[in-house]
């Protein structure tokens, strides 16, 4: 643990060590969820205005809800995201992603590089969301934009232009979330049904349009990515002596899309022997937890299957665990298994970058072409 001063002079207590993330996030009433989704750059008042133009408001009501309210709603998209009606989604994700690839060797064949980002993972998530809770036919590209928009806006920093131009985009796609929530069906449907607000509806849309498909996408490209430096790994999986869910998990381990997450202390705690004021900001590392040597043989190496590699914190844990950690996981499965044969012979021309985001990886491009 150690106390760092962010880009705002505001400090945090960061907490890397496996056992100590886990018991924060397992202990919502002594560490609540509260400031998950407070903007690391504070909004100013110019760009408050823009949102409140646009009606913008988002109640607590999956990943920064501790209260009484949060069973239930979590509840009702739990059902929605079921492991049945995830699992029965696997047939039509198989077929499409085979598409997708058969192009993509195609081109790559021809001599043309192909970006496995843009062509492969970026809308994959989303499609296969619509699917699971009715969501309404938004352009995909529009969705997209509206997501890394959100994910840029609370947890980037930034300067007060672009807080703006960002509060206009998000501001502009909450009022179509608006809409929708007050007569689409589906989830929406079952959430207005229950007697909530219009305003909550419309907050368990947005986070699952951030949260729910964005982070699962960033997930593909940044593990397709490792895959390409891991031909022993492939190797593997061609000789079906690794297994593919062994490679997810190992995956997530390594490379998860979310890398920290927050919580706020409520009151005064004790957190492996040091004391925690009541109001401090603590920061969870889950990407280093996940390379922790007190759970992990090898911490730093891609070894599917090895002890401790589905003991990550890739999707928290406790009462806010991601109620899509088994829709992440088919996803990357169809596109470990289908896909992965793509990266034999291949040289990356452009690798994933990452701007600077406290929380997010939200890789831009992953470029490749035959050697």
């Amino acid at each position: 643990m150690a106390t760092v001063v962010d880009h705002v002079g505001v400090g945090h207590l960061v907490v890397t060590r496996h056992s100590l993330v886990r018991q924060v996030l397992a202990d919502p009433a002594t560490f609540r969820p509260d400031n998950a989704l407070d903007a690391v750059t504070p909004l100013p008042v110019a760009a408050l205005r823009v949102l409140a133009g646009h009606r913008f408001r988002l109640p607590p009501t999956l990943a920064n809800n501790g209260g009484a309210s949060h069973p239930e709603i979590r509840g009702i998209v739990a059902d929605a995201l079921h492991p049945t009606r995830v699992a029965a989604q696997r047939p039509w994700l198989t077929g499409l992603v085979r598409e997708r690839v058969a192009r993509l060797r195609a081109t790559l064949d021809a001599g043309v590089p192909v970006d496995l980002y843009a062509d492969l993972a970026a809308d994959l998530p989303l499609l296969v969301l619509a699917r699971l809770v009715e969501l309404p036919d938004a352009p995909v590209g529009a969705v997209k934009e509206f997501a890394r928009a959100a994910l840029e806006l609370f947890w980037a920093p930034l300067d007060e232009p672009r807080q703006r131009a960002l509060a206009a985009e998000v501001g502009r796609f909450h009022t179509v979330l608006r809409g929708f929530a007050a007569t689409g069906g589906g989830l929406a449907a079952r959430l207005r049904a229950a007697g909530h607000s219009p305003d909550v509806v419309v907050g368990a849309l947005f986070f699952l349009l951030v949260a729910g498909q964005e982070t699962t996408s960033q997930f593909l490209t940044l593990l397709l990515h490792r895959l390409t430096g891991e031909p022993t790994v492939r190797a593997g999986l061609r000789a079906g002596s690794v297994a593919v869910a062994d490679v997810v998990e190992e995956g997530l381990r390594l490379e998860p899309p979310i890398v920290t997450w927050r919580r706020v202390a409520a009151v005064d705690a004790t957190l492996g022997g040091t004391a925690v004021p009541a109001g401090t900001s603590v920061v969870l590392w889950l990407a280093r937890a996940g390379r922790d040597p007190e759970v992990v043989p090898a911490p730093d190496e891609f070894r599917p299957g090895q002890r401790g590699s589905r003991r990550h914190l890739a999707f928290g844990a406790g009462a806010h665990r991601c109620v899509g950690a088994q829709l992440a996981r088919l996803e990357a499965a169809v596109v470990v298994a289908e896909a992965t044969p793509l990266l034999d012979g291949v040289r990356v021309v452009r690798p994933p970058w990452c701007p600077d985001n406290l929380t997010f990886r939200m890789p831009d491009a992953f470029v490749v072409a035959r050697r």
